[in-house]
């Protein structure tokens, strides 16, 4: 008997429909960079400006279509896409990820060991380790998601809802972490800044937000956890795709050895990396000797890199599929043919992000929409609450959380600390909204790399089905990070070593 839908799978079957309609992706975005372009042109006839909060400089909203406009067009298409951070980031991952695919290490990895797992814990890991992997930055999208994906399918499970669970720790979950990681000091150090408006004896430091953030991750792993169980599992059902074939697993020889030898290599690896780290004036560590910030934590991409090309290899020339150095090419640019579609659509995003950031019309539109969260003239917790909100909507305009902080923080610190509020408990608000839209805002880079991982398990998937198998981690994440921060805020619970809501 079919089960019945409820109101919310209704909903989600709305959008569904409605965003598959939408024209293809790539069409849309040079759509939205032709919108773009006539809006930055009707602004500049009413010479709109923003006073940037942070520097105090006159930012004129900048018309596309002047002569300066199309200079900037012209002369900027190639550095824009080439220039496209994401683009080096997700090419570099996949090309290692690729060659240990190739070779049949991941494939066997998780046959031999992930599904010798209790099912049930499969979801929640994967959430946590998303969750975790905010350690590498960005890496953790590009890297946990199709992993998921794989493992789920393994078990039986649908991919889909292993890509999104995935992708839901690493892009809704990004602010949350057992450790202390470059995107706590990277905001530490611009609230510091803000608040030294009012009071420059202020210091927020890298923990202040810590033990919040440990709480998060297991609130955040549960959750994401039952969202996919209970709404996101159902809603897809049995997975009937051809996408991927169930192969006939033919026992690579030496498999076993292989595996062995993998991971002896890397740990090996691991191990010459953290000595690395740990002597004395290690060039992987700051000036202080940390690692927070570092070249470590800025290297970490090539780093990862070189760990699966390590274990890809191990496996490889250990079951004879890799004879010589043609064949490790060979499987990289292999598993480079399932990008192209993802390099097409960043040639067409990373125009329109372009073109918006050199308008100045984010910025209008954040500073604005600052300005009129302060006329509200909202006091006490309401006012933190319509703020996370503000934010989760700027993340639609604006998805750098360091650029977006730059620009709130000169605003908010301020009026919040003149409320007696601490600029650290107003850096975990900020954070919170940052964060859970991150995974349903087209502007969010890694939502082109999702959609072609998507396609690979279920090829009719569009922009539509995309959101509404995020929707619901972004709607579930915002409102119980908002319950916590609640807890925390009438519990009296610090959110870090000696940091509570006030002054």
């Amino acid at each position: 008997m079919k089960q019945k839908k409820g109101f919310f799978q209704k909903f989600l079957d709305l959008v569904e429909r409605a965003g598959n309609k939408l024209p293809d992706p790539f069409i849309l975005f040079i759509g939205l960079s032709v919108l773009m372009i006539i809006v930055s042109y009707v602004f500049s006839l009413f010479n709109a400006s923003v006073v940037h909060p942070g520097t105090g400089e006159t930012l004129q909203i900048k018309n596309l279509l002047s002569a300066e406009g199309l200079q900037f067009i012209l002369t900027s298409m190639l550095d824009n896409f080439t220039g496209f951070a994401p683009l080096g980031l997700v090419l570099v991952m996949m090309m290692g990820i690729g060659l240990a695919e190739k070779v049949g290490l991941l494939d066997y990895a998780i046959r031999k060991t992930i599904l010798r797992s209790p099912p049930f814990l499969i979801t929640y890991t994967v959430v946590f380790v998303g969750i975790l992997g905010n350690l590498a930055s960005d890496a953790a999208v590009v890297l946990v998601p199709p992993l998921a994906a794989l493992v789920f399918y393994k078990v039986g499970r649908h991919p889909l809802a292993g890509l999104a669970a995935g992708f839901a720790g690493a892009g809704a979950g990004f602010t949350a972490n057992l450790f202390i990681a470059g995107t706590d000091a990277l905001l530490s150090g611009i609230s510091t800044e803000a608040a030294a408006i009012i009071n420059d004896s202020i210091v927020v430091t890298a923990i202040d937000n810590w033990y919040f953030n440990i709480v998060s991750v297991f609130v955040m792993t549960i959750v994401g956890g039952l969202i996919t169980r209970h709404f996101i599992e159902p809603r897809l059902g049995e997975y009937a795709g051809d996408a991927v074939e169930e192969e006939d697993h033919e026992e690579l020889a030496h498999a076993g050895k292989g595996l062995r030898n993998a991971l002896i290599a890397g740990f090996a690896y691991i191990a010459l990396i953290a000595l690395a780290i740990f002597i004395p004036g290690s060039p992987l560590t700051n000036e202080d000797g940390g690692i927070v910030p570092s070249p470590f934590l800025d290297g970490i991409i090539p780093i990862i890199l070189f760990f699966f090309v390590i274990i890809g290899v191990a496996f490889g020339v250990t079951v004879g599929k890799i004879k010589s150095g043609k064949d490790v090419g060979d499987y990289m640019a292999d598993s480079m043919k399932d990008m192209a579609s993802y390099i097409v659509l960043v040639f067409a995003i990373a125009q329109f992000i372009a073109y918006f950031n050199w308008s100045n019309l984010g910025t209008w539109v954040a500073v604005n929409g600052a300005e009129f969260l302060k006329d509200i003239n909202f006091t006490g917790i309401g006012l933190i609450l319509a703020y996370i909100v503000f934010t989760a909507l700027m993340n639609f305009l604006i998805t750098s959380g360091s650029a977006k902080w730059a620009i709130e923080a000169p605003v908010f610190i301020p009026m919040f600390m003149q409320l007696g509020y601490h600029p650290a408990f107003i850096q975990v608000a900020y954070r919170v909204g940052d964060s859970s839209t991150n995974i349903v805002t087209p502007l969010f880079p890694y939502m082109v790399i999702i959609l072609a991982f998507m396609k690979k398990y279920d090829k009719s998937a569009s922009i539509g089905t995309y959101i509404s198998l995020m929707l619901p981690y972004t709607i579930a994440f915002l409102i119980s990070w908002i319950i916590l921060i609640l807890i925390f805020f009438f519990a009296s619970i610090p959110f870090g070593p000696g940091i509570s809501p006030f002054l």
